[in-house]
This record gives C-alpha cells, sequence and structure tokens, in this order.
C-alpha cells in the first residue's frame, strides 16, 4: 500500500510538471476555444524551447542524477515497477566494523541504470547509512542523500552493462544490521525498485566506541592499526599543540580543512593529520621551500584501508618508501570523503636513516592527492601548502597557516595585475580621449596628457619585466607543466619591449611617415594588452597561484566588459560633441561662446568618466590582490 502511495506521488508530480508546461505553451500561443492559435514563429521557438526544458526533467534521469528519488528509490517513469527482480546483489562478507570497506556487486541482464543504497535494517525506510568509493568512474557515480555524502550511488549515462562494482565504508555510528538496495532500470518503462541484498551486521561482541583492531599484509608496520571512533578537533591549537590549519583557523571536523597537529608528549611527538581526500594526505619536513631531500609521512587509503608510513623525497621523484616504520599508535578514519590518521614518532630516531629530529625547525608541506585501488599515489594536482618560515614543532605551540603559492609566484601575479589592470588601462584611456581636455595644460614642460601616459606605461614596462623574471627564478628555468601560459608571457614581454623604442623614434607631427607610426604604435599595444588579458586567464588557474575558481574568470570577465564598456562611452561622448559643434558651425550664431560651452562640457563629463573609471579600476585590482593574498 505504501509503495502504491510513494508511485502515485511520483506520477501525480510529473503529470503537474508536463501541465505546466502545456499551459505556458498555451499562454505563449494565444490559444483558447474560441479564438483558437495566433502564434508568430519567435514565440512559437520560445513555447518549444520552454515546453522541452521543462518535459525533459520527468522523463527519466539518464545522467544518473536521480537526489529526487533518494527515499522512495522510485524512478519517476510513469509506470508501476516489475515484482520479480532479474538482477542480483552480492557482498563479500556478513560482518563489518566502523570503517570496514564492504565489497559490493550488482549484475543481472542488461541494464540502463541503477540506484544502490546501504540502510539500517531494521527500518529500510530510513535514511541511507555509510558512503561509497567507486571502482569504475565511467559506470557509476558518488549521490549524497540527505546529510551523509557520497551515500548513494547510480550510473552516468544509460549505455548497458552487465555488472557493477563499489565498496561500502562502514561509518562509526552504523546501526547493528546493514542491508543493501538496488532499483534497477532495464528499459525506460521496466524497471525493479528496492530490490533487497544482503544484510550484514557488526559483531556483539564489540561496541562502536572501543578500539577496533585490524591487520592488512599492505602495512609494514609491527604495530597495531586502531580505527579512529570519531574526528580530530582543533581544542589545545596553541596553547597545547602546534597547529597547521588551511583555511586559517577551520574546524578539522568539517570536509573542507586541512589540519595538521604536533604535540610533544615526554620524549616523543603525537602528530595528527586530516583533510578531504580520498586518495592520500602527507606533510614532510624540510630544509627549505624546494621539494627534495625531506623527510616526509604519508597516509595512504589502499583498498579503503588506510596505510601510515614514512618516506624520503628525492627531487621531485616519487617518495621512497622505507621498508621500516618508526611509528608508534597509528590509527586512522575514512568517512565522507574525509581521511584522518594519527601516530606517533620519537623526536630523534638515529637509527632511522632520512628522519629529521624534531626540536630542530624545518619547513612543513601538507599535500594531498589521488591514489589508485592499489595504494600506489599520483602526483599532487595543486600546491602543497607550505608554511611561510621554519618552526620548531616541539618548542612554543602556534597555530598557524600556510600558502599553497610561492612568495615569487605571488609576486608575479600580483606585479602582472597592477601592471596590466591598472596602469596600462588608464595609460591608453588618458591617450586616447585626453589630448583635447588637457591639450593646454603642461607637466615638465610637456603636455600633461602625453606627460601622464608615459609615466602610465614606462611604470608597465618596468613592473612587467621585474614580474616577467620572477618564475624563472623560482623555477631556476623554463616551466614544461604550465601549458601556453609561459609563450604568451614571453611574447607580451617582446611587445612591451618594443613599444618604447618605438616611440624613441616617433616622427614628428607633421612628418608624411607620422600616420604609420601612429597605426604600428596603436596596433602594438593593442595586441599586447589582448594577449596580456589572455595570458592572465591562463595564469590564474595554474597550480603554483590557483585563484578560486569560478571566481577569478567571473571577475576577470567583469574587468573587461568594464574597460570596453567605458572606452565606448567615451567613444560615442566624443562622436556626439563632435556633431554636436559641427552644428553649431553650420548655424553661425554665437559660434565662439557655443564651441567653449561644448568644450567645458565635454571636459568635465571626461573627467568624471576617468574619476569614475580608475576608482572601478582600484576596485578590480583590490579584489585580485586580495585573492592572491589569501592563497
Amino acid at each position: 500500500m505504501q509503495g502504491k502511495q510513494k508511485r502515485l506521488q511520483c506520477n501525480i508530480s510529473c503529470l503537474t510538471v508536463r501541465r505546466k508546461a502545456m499551459t505556458i505553451l498555451l499562454r505563449l500561443g494565444h490559444c483558447n476555444t474560441r479564438t483558437g492559435c495566433k502564434m508568430e514563429l519567435p514565440g512559437l521557438a520560445f513555447a518549444l524551447w520552454m515546453f522541452i526544458c521543462l518535459y525533459a526533467p520527468v522523463d527519466g534521469y539518464p545522467s544518473g542524477k536521480v537526489r529526487e528519488a533518494c527515499t522512495s528509490m522510485i524512478p519517476c517513469h510513469g509506470s508501476s515497477p516489475q515484482l520479480s527482480p532479474e538482477h542480483t546483489i552480492t557482498v563479500n562478507g556478513t560482518e563489518f566494523k566502523p570503517g570496514d570497506n564492504i565489497e559490493v556487486h550488482l549484475f543481472g541482464p542488461d541494464f540502463e541504470g541503477f540506484f544502490i543504497q546501504a540502510r539500517d535494517a531494521e527500518h529500510l525506510d530510513s535514511p541511507a547509512v555509510g558512503s561509497f568509493v567507486l571502482v569504475d568512474r565511467r559506470l557509476s557515480q558518488l549521490l549524497t542523500c540527505g546529510r551523509t555524502k557520497n551515500s548513494a550511488v547510480s550510473h552516468t549515462s544509460k549505455a548497458k552493462k552487465k555488472y557493477v562494482k563499489v565498496y561500502w565504508i562502514a561509518p562509526g555510528d552504523a546501526p547493528k544490521r546493514v542491508q543493501f538496495l538496488a532499483t534497477v532500470v532495464k528499459k525506460y518503462k521496466t524497471f525493479w525498485v528496492k530490490i533487497p541484498g544482503p544484510v550484514v551486521s557488526q559483531p556483539n561482541a564489540l561496541s562502536p566506541t572501543s578500539p577496533l583492531y585490524a591487520t592488512s599484509e599492505a602495512i609494514s608496520a609491527s604495530h597495531p592499526i586502531s580505527y579512529l571512533s570519531k574526528p580530530f578537533n582543533a581544542s589545545g591549537c596553541g596553547s597545547m599543540k602546534f597547529c597547521i590549519r588551511n583555511p586559517s583557523n577551520c574546524d578539522p571536523e568539517s570536509a573542507s580543512c586541512f589540519f595538521l597537529s604536533f604535540q610533544q608528549e615526554k620524549s616523543t611527538v603525537f602528530i595528527e593529520m586530516s583533510g578531504p581526500s580520498e586518495g592520500y594526505l602527507a606533510f614532510a619536513l624540510s630544509h627549505d621551500q624546494w621539494m627534495g631531500g625531506d623527510d616526509a609521512y604519508l597516509c595512504v587509503n589502499e583498498n579503503h584501508h588506510v596505510r601510515v608510513s614514512t618516506a624520503y623525497l628525492k627531487g621531485r621523484s616519487p617518495p621512497v618508501l622505507d621498508s621500516e616504520n618508526a611509528l608508534e599508535d597509528v590509527s586512522w578514519r575514512l568517512v565522507d570523503g574525509v581521511l584522518q590518521c594519527s601516530f606517533r614518532r620519537s623526536i630523534r630516531l638515529p637509527t632511522y636513516k632520512g628522519r629529521f629530529n624534531l626540536d630542530s625547525s624545518y619547513y612543513i608541506f601538507l599535500a594531498d592527492g589521488e591514489a589508485s585501488e592499489g595504494g600506489r599515489i599520483y602526483k599532487h594536482r595543486r600546491q602543497p601548502l607550505i608554511t611561510n618560515g621554519i618552526y620548531n614543532v616541539t618548542g612554543l605551540p602556534q597555530d598557524i597557516g600556510g600558502s599553497r603559492s610561492p612568495r615569487l609566484i605571488k609576486a608575479h601575479g600580483a606585479l602582472m595585475f597592477v601592471a596590466w589592470i591598472t596602469t596600462v588601462s588608464i595609460g591608453v584611456i588618458v591617450a586616447r580621449f585626453f589630448k583635447p581636455v588637457w591639450s593646454h595644460s603642461f607637466l615638465f614642460g610637456k603636455e600633461m596628457w602625453f606627460q601622464v601616459h608615459r609615466m602610465l606605461m614606462l611604470t608597465t614596462v618596468v613592473l612587467t619585466s621585474i614580474s616577467f623574471v620572477l618564475p624563472f627564478i623560482y623555477r631556476g628555468g623554463w616551466s614544461k607543466q604550465a601549458g601556453f601560459h609561459p609563450y604568451l608571457g614571453c611574447t607580451v614581454m617582446a611587445l612591451t619591449i618594443f613599444q618604447p623604442l618605438m616611440a624613441g623614434f616617433r616622427p614628428s607631427r607633421h612628418a608624411p611617415r607620422r600616420q604609420l607610426f601612429n597605426w604600428f604604435h596603436w596596433s602594438t599595444g593593442t595586441t599586447a594588452r589582448i594577449l596580456a588579458v589572455v595570458t592572465m586567464f591562463l595564469g590564474m588557474d595554474l597550480p603554483a597561484l590557483d585563484l578560486p575558481d569560478p571566481w577569478d574568470t567571473y571577475t576577470m570577465i567583469g574587468f573587461v566588459a568594464w574597460h570596453v564598456g567605458t572606452d565606448l562611452l567615451l567613444e560615442i561622448h566624443s562622436y556626439c560633441l563632435i556633431r554636436k559643434v559641427e552644428v553649431i558651425e553650420d548655424d553661425r550664431v554665437q559660434i565662439l561662446q557655443s564651441l567653449t560651452s561644448a568644450e567645458a562640457e565635454g571636459r568635465l563629463f571626461k573627467q568624471v568618466v576617468l574619476t569614475i573609471y580608475v576608482c572601478g579600476n582600484a576596485v578590480f585590482l583590490i579584489a585580485f590582490l586580495a585573492a592572491i593574498n589569501q592563497i
């Protein structure tokens, strides 16, 4: 009876959406039973587009985004489910403990879609429990049902499939008995709802709050490995333990906080590491801000158990794992996409080669990345978090942050933004529109507009030149991993140097070649500005800087629109002013007085626009500089 009610609700909602779509279609077409339909072609096209947009979402879920069905698990296909299932769910065990992973298999005749959840076996209408980890991202994707992240799995497309494999991770607060359920769609009108799967249960002898010990062939430590029953917290940071957090002051219990803490206990240090990662987390102690010759510690998700080990970093090569593990009291937790591990090590380890003494000062790196199912780690996609100075983790407790962008790269980005958002843009506006406004004003013996233009452009050359060399100093040469950014940057640098050199050979105002010079000067400068904007677009998302996305893209688009809009406004105003003067001259009435009035009006308008434009540029510049500072 309850299942029929849910199907009825689903059908009603689908019909309601379709009815709304038809109503909109009829209204747009001015249709009624008396007058018939009078629909012009644009209105018809728009109505059809609206109908398709509203109708398509209820025509199935070929992309697998089925969050609307989280509770009922019933696809909104307008038909009743089949009774006798043809597909089977199997698991690789009958018992579990919090933190354990269970292999879940779904197989049977060809099917297009599926939806898998785990629920309390005693209350199958309760929310999904636990989280899943994918094996093949081409076939399956993770969904969030309720408040539990990755608590369901569905298809990625309607391509036919026979077999799906995923892993279920038992949460710390899992019920005693858990049953797996699956909805399978064979065809649009043929599907089965809540196919019952096996029931797995916790052993009665263990309590979820007691330490849970496990062994793994992949773990080389001789010490027991325990499961963390609850997440870390930041209590004691800055007073009892040395903490590194990103973002600053974030809570390690949240799903967006990278956290590393050191707490000295007599001759040992207890270390906690946490962050959003389903692959690996790692930190390293280094004598400088470059990878190589560092003491590293890794927590790696290996077949859904976390392996904690020490390693030595040699250059930019993959870490060399130690055959002997000097760590004790190892614990881990992997829940809702957040990986946490803790361990203890002695302050001094003279018998272990490559282990640094913890009573000295170092730069500290914190990195995250992906790992294969077998525990093989891949290079981190973004810059690791690096402390801004050297610190002694056994000294005075502190609560600090770090930066994912080196200072030289930050300076490179900041100088380029100042040059190409502020100085060059204002310099172009002044040269283009303020010759008649400041033609009778002089500065150091030259016309004011020319002096302001030259000063801003020379500032652009200096800032660009300084900024240009900083990445080469940081990298020690050419970067092969920055795509087109360095090539475009070199082109912009060449054009930036060429512009003032060409200006030095500027012909006199009435020389025959002056017009040719003006065209070359304008085209070179315009090309440089366009390429500079493209280069900044590419550079903002490189790993070494990586401004917040998509904020950086939208903000840069806003700046471009702001500059182009101001340019167009002044162009239109100049054209209107010229037309006004031409009309006055044709009338031959009070010409001198009228011309003076028109010039005064145009001068005031341009000065107001320039003031507003400079303020707007300052806002964009401050926004970008603030974003760089927060990285």
